[in-house]
């Protein structure tokens, strides 16, 4: 045997079946190739919410990255949750307002989440009623994220419990026809977030 064809065999790839965190039971997301174990660490992959949830809606991407890999298994977190772009383009309708946030919450277990929710109008509101939704979405989205831990409070979003929240608080300043989450996404786990507060005060 040749020492071409030997070193050929020791590079031969393996694939790993992706699985999705315990909040999601372990769904199957999707195999990936890899010659090290180590090199599916960080890979990143995206699919439905119908994919890994019962009854759940295709209108939502789900990101989840690599963080731990067995014998023939690679482990994920949750990454990010988004509104898909069709689903977004046809909550758009003419003569109706779109009211948006952009926040940077932390939750009650200290992980850091960007969360966009989006209010849409029955007519079209002015910029005071636009504002008051806004603020009042600021309001809630903030409450829930630190009363709840960073899986309760995705739960919240992907169950549309928040979303629910939302639009029978925000209606009474101003008739509404949908309120959604538009995106989230994990920005920093707990070390993350401790590594960056501890490196700032140093800094100061």
């Amino acid at each position: 045997m040749s020492e071409r064809s030997v070193s050929k065999r020791s590079q031969e790839k393996r694939w790993y079946t992706v699985l999705a965190p315990e909040q999601f039971d372990r769904a199957e997301l999707g195999t990936t190739p890899a010659i090290e174990p180590e090199q599916v660490i960080d890979r990143t992959i995206q699919t439905t919410l119908g994919d890994v949830v019962e009854g759940g809606e295709n209108n939502v991407k789900l990101t989840f990255q690599v963080n731990d890999v067995g014998s023939d298994s690679a482990y994920t977190e949750f990454s990010r949750y988004e509104l898909t772009r069709d689903y977004k383009r046809s909550l758009v309708r003419r003569g109706s307002s779109k009211v948006k946030a952009v926040l940077t919450l932390r939750t009650a277990d200290d992980h850091r989440i960007s969360v966009q929710p989006v209010a849409f109008t029955t007519k079209v509101a002015d910029r005071s009623q636009k504002e008051a939704i806004r603020a009042k979405m600021t309001e809630l989205v903030t409450e829930a994220a630190k009363e709840r831990t960073f899986e309760e409070f995705l739960d919240s979003i992907i169950q549309g419990h928040l979303s629910s929240a939302i639009y029978n608080e925000a209606k009474t300043i101003y008739p509404l026809r949908r309120v959604e989450v538009e995106k989230a996404v994990l920005d920093a786990k707990p070390a993350e977030v401790e590594a960056e507060e501890e490196t700032a005060a140093v800094d100061e």
